[in-house]
């Protein structure tokens, strides 16, 4: 598998208060919900405003620190951070899943952009910055299908390790599995990609709300991608090139800009005035 990256970027407006609280281990978590909207071009040459909403976590002494600042909604605030996933056992019993951003770095901006209110009385930037950028190795092989409106839409698992050395020196490794979707050209392209293929994927970070087989009302994370670049097998790894993808008649270095679909719901996740009723969940006591 490659070596894995994993990277998240946004500067945005606080929607709301942030909070700190502690989990019943006694560790401090600060959690915010930052705000933004993503400017994208239309099948028909036209500008959309899509809104994002995404909640924020940083764990430990860092929590505190950070609350010290007295940050409070419409702060506009640059976040560095990474694509956290986790999963556990549901009460009503199967798994369930989530991806979430763990935050390494919170700092406050200084922006010529206005907030925006929405209707569900929450502050959003009319801007700002949605970025996501990740490598690792693909899960499955892709299945290209097309939209009743005749668009191309292509689902991929998305792999990414992750390692480090806890306190006692010990190596440590994660895997976060990601779920990317491509559109149009780009979906085409990557088309007749494999499972196991190294793909470098940036995109922007958006949210779905959906309905599972019980009747039960979800949210889902997951990244739109805006490029994607396709390593040769073993690289990140120091491993010796393997075949080529570009042999298999993949993309090489394709390209296409975020855009909506439709009337934009496809691609934003939430209308310009849902504001933060759908998103996120509350999960009190998950694992981190």
């Amino acid at each position: 598998m490659a070596r894995g990256m994993n990277h998240v970027y946004f500067v945005g407006a606080l929607a709301r208060d942030p909070e700190l609280r502690y989990t019943p281990s006694g560790v401090p978590v600060f959690e915010a919900t930052v705000a933004g909207e993503d400017h994208v071009i239309g099948n028909d040459g036209r500008e959309r405003r899509l809104p994002w909403y995404h909640r924020v976590s940083v764990l430990g002494k860092p929590a505190e620190w950070i609350s010290e600042r007295n940050l409070k909604s419409g702060d506009i605030v640059m976040v560095e951070g990474s694509l956290e996933y986790s999963s556990w056992d549901a009460p009503e019993g199967g798994k369930r899943s989530m991806v979430r951003v763990k935050a390494q770095r919170i700092e406050s901006v200084v922006s010529a952009t206005e907030t925006v209110q929405d209707a569900g009385g929450g502050l959003r930037l009319g801007g700002g910055w949605n970025v996501v950028m990740l490598l690792g190795n693909l899960t499955r092989d892709p299945e290209l299908r097309y939209t009743p409106a005749g668009d191309a839409v292509l689902g991929l698992g998305l792999a990414v390790n992750e390692s480090w050395k806890d306190r006692n020196g010990q190596q440590q490794e994660k895997t976060h599995w990601i779920d990317v979707t491509l559109w149009r050209e780009l979906a085409e392209a990557a088309a007749n990609l494999k499972k196991g293929d190294p793909l470098l994927v940036t995109g922007r970070l958006m949210n779905e709300a959906w309905t599972d087989k019980e009747g039960n009302k979800r949210n889902s994370t997951k990244v739109e991608a805006t490029k994607v670049e396709v390593l040769t097998r073993g690289a990140g790894a120091g491993a010796s090139a393997a075949t080529p993808v570009a042999a298999r008649g993949a993309m090489g270095n394709a390209t296409s800009s975020a855009r909506s679909v439709g009337t934009g719901s496809r691609s934003g996740g939430l209308d310009i005035d849902q504001g933060l009723d759908n998103f996120p969940p509350e999960e009190e006591d998950l694992p981190f």
